[in-house]
């Protein structure tokens, strides 16, 4: 709740999520330099010719490499810009090459894409809800989509506290709906646990919720070693921190809420959602 409340206030005072040009709208362009650059010389030479509201990142393991990303940009303007830019950096950068497909994305476009992208998350739960009342009951279903719903809120909050480093494009869509799949898988693990404690445990059959859930979740610690390696949560967690740390920026952009969001699901399916059933209950 604190770490919502914290994303909440950034956000009415202006310091909401950094969203990309694949919700925002704008254009996307790789040079290879030939050389070996750095972010201020490139960010001199695009200063030098006017361009605003702009980002830089130097790629490549030679960091001769780099991506240019324009917003507010009319499509009409794109192939201005990009002779604009393509001249100045050659004049400083004689090997300077652009590479690949300008990308382009128009408003319209990003506001639609993120509309589907709540859209699918929501469908996507309402799903799980629906199989998880048929395999257990609909408390449990609730109390699922409840942990989905915080998890999610937790990625997008990180993403408003974290917006210095990272921003939110299409790629954050793919990790919000890997790791609903992480957290469901979680939380069926607890729900699991609480059911075969009651038809194991004879005090179980008389057990209160709320102390079942406490003890499907806490005992030895059973559920969250069962979370952590009954399946790949702690591999994938090791896997995508280093792909965090060592890669590109548009692999840090999908990496980080992963990592942000498998943490949070852990939690959430351990402290989270055996309660909420409890209560339902």
């Amino acid at each position: 709740a604190g770490i919502m409340v914290l994303a909440l206030l950034l956000s009415l005072f202006g310091m909401g999520i950094n969203v990309g040009i694949d919700f925002s709208g704008g254009m996307s362009m790789q040079y290879t330099m030939g050389e070996a650059v750095t972010q201020s010389d490139i960010e001199g030479v695009l200063n030098g010719i006017g361009l605003k509201d702009y980002a830089v990142s130097v790629q490549g393991t030679g960091k001769d490499s780099i991506n240019i990303r324009i917003k507010a940009i009319d499509e009409d303007g794109v192939q201005g810009v990009q002779a604009s830019i393509t001249e100045a950096l050659q004049a400083k950068y004689p090997n300077a090459a652009i590479y690949g497909d300008v990308n382009y994305v128009g408003p319209v476009a990003g506001a639609t894409l993120l509309r589907n992208a709540f859209l699918s998350v929501l469908i996507a739960a309402l799903c799980m809800l629906i199989y998880i009342a048929i395999r257990f009951d609909f408390n449990s279903g609730a109390a699922a989509v409840l942990g989905l719903v915080h998890d999610v809120l937790i990625m997008l909050s990180f993403m408003v506290i974290l917006r210095s480093f990272v921003q939110m494009n299409s790629s954050f869509i793919a990790a919000m709906l890997t790791i609903v799949g992480y957290s469901i898988n979680n939380t069926i693990i607890i729900f699991d646990r609480i059911r075969e404690n009651a038809r194991k445990m004879p005090s179980c059959a008389w057990m209160p919720p709320p102390s079942s859930a406490r003890h499907a979740a806490s005992t030895a610690s059973p559920a969250l070693r069962a979370t952590l390696l009954a399946q790949p949560t702690l591999t994938t967690l090791v896997t995508i921190v280093c792909l965090y740390i060592f890669g590109v920026s548009s692999i840090r952009e999908f990496a980080l809420p992963i990592i942000v969001g498998i943490i949070s699901g852990v939690y959430s399916a351990n402290m989270i959602n055996g309660y909420v059933w409890a209560f339902l209950e």
